[in-house]
């Protein structure tokens, strides 16, 4: 499975509408570490096929179970493909519906 392209940015502010709701810092991408060492994803393998945790950064005005701020742990594949914005950040809309828990505080994927 090939890499998402975010090499291309686009510049302006996500609104959230209805019920939906944005999410960042989705734990979904490859990981680089202090010493450049970088950590593959495991997207495309068994291992890879699970809820992720992303925090909200924005919410309809019709959504009434979560918060901007609080973290989501959404279920596997239930989030769009992304847009990354000028700030280098990926946003995603995720469904109410496929949110399985929420905490105030990021909670850790890793073993």
């Amino acid at each position: 499975m090939s890499s998402i392209d975010y090499d291309h940015t686009t510049t302006g502010q996500l609104v959230a509408i209805d019920d939906h709701v944005i999410v960042v810092d989705m734990d979904a991408e490859d990981e680089k570490i202090i010493n450049g060492i970088i950590i593959l994803s495991e997207r495309g393998n068994d291992r890879g096929v699970h809820p992720r945790w992303a925090q909200i950064c924005a919410v309809g005005p019709k959504q009434e179970d979560v918060r901007v701020g609080e973290w989501v742990l959404v279920e596997h594949g239930r989030w769009t493909r992304g847009i990354k914005l000028e700030d280098g950040k990926v946003y995603r809309k995720v469904d109410s519906d496929d949110i399985l828990l929420v905490s105030e505080v990021r909670l850790s994927e890793r073993k």
